[in-house]
């Protein structure tokens, strides 16, 4: 189990509840009300507001939801908040390297939270930079595997300049570098329509395999960065055994 790509991830969850779907929905909106902020709040001149409505959609967030989203990101709208984008570095559970994105109002509290839950579990939080040289920045692009064949994918993505096709049984993951990401995209959406995710990722270089009592802390620790608020996207360089894997998911 990777933790860079929707192709190559196993989830380790084993059932979103309400409260994990609302935490989810939260986070969603946040993405939205930052995208509105720091772009147009129309999402046909706003590239990364129309990617945050089209995970939010994928994770069949209510409609009035994102609309409410919108709104609160308008001028004179009661929410106040002014979320900053900040990440942070350091080492998971069994050496791992992990890179972690977040949206906060309150860096000092993020933070604290982040080496709180670190420490407990077996890994540190690091300095600027500690981690990021082992992973390459790329755009990923997400599509269903319904929506094309493989090789129709794998044929537009070269016309339109894009480096990679990870295909599976349920996703075509589709990468490129950054410069290349705002034209890749627009040619798969004017060929396959709106893409279920299309962002910026961090792709590990290596792989780090965690075993034992590691594994099963760094799958705490990816639970309680995943119930954190503030916390957008976590990716790291570790992977799992199979025999581990099932162990972990028994």
């Amino acid at each position: 189990m990777a933790g860079h790509s929707h192709a190559k991830n196993v989830m380790h969850q084993k059932g979103a509840s309400d409260a994990k779907k609302a935490k989810k929905f939260n986070k969603l909106a946040r993405e939205i009300m930052v995208s509105c902020k720091i772009g147009a709040p129309d999402p046909a001149h706003n590239p990364r507001l129309r990617a945050a409505i089209a995970e939010a959609r994928a994770k069949n967030m209510p409609r009035e939801r994102i609309e409410r989203a919108i709104k609160a990101a308008q001028p004179g709208a009661d929410d106040k908040a002014n979320y900053e984008e900040v990440r942070y570095e350091g080492y998971g559970p069994g050496g791992c390297a992990l890179i972690i994105e977040a949206l906060t109002d309150n860096r000092n509290r993020t933070a604290s939270d982040l080496r709180t839950a670190l420490s407990k579990l077996g890994g540190t939080l690091g300095e600027s930079n500690s981690v990021s040289f082992m992973f390459s920045r790329v755009g990923e692009i997400v599509y269903p595997a319904s929506r094309a064949l493989e090789e129709t994918m794998l044929e537009a993505v070269i016309d339109a300049g894009g480096e990679n096709v990870d295909s599976s049984p349920s996703y075509h993951v589709v990468t490129m570098s950054v410069e290349d990401f705002g034209a890749v995209r627009t040619a798969l959406e004017k060929k396959f329509g709106e893409p279920e995710s299309a962002k910026l990722v961090w792709n590990p270089q290596t792989q780090t395999v965690v075993v034992g009592e590691a594994a099963q802390n760094l799958i705490k620790l990816l639970d309680v960065l995943e119930d954190n608020d503030d916390i957008q996207n976590v990716t790291g360089n570790y992977e799992f055994e199979e025999a581990e894997l099932k162990k972990l998911m028994a």
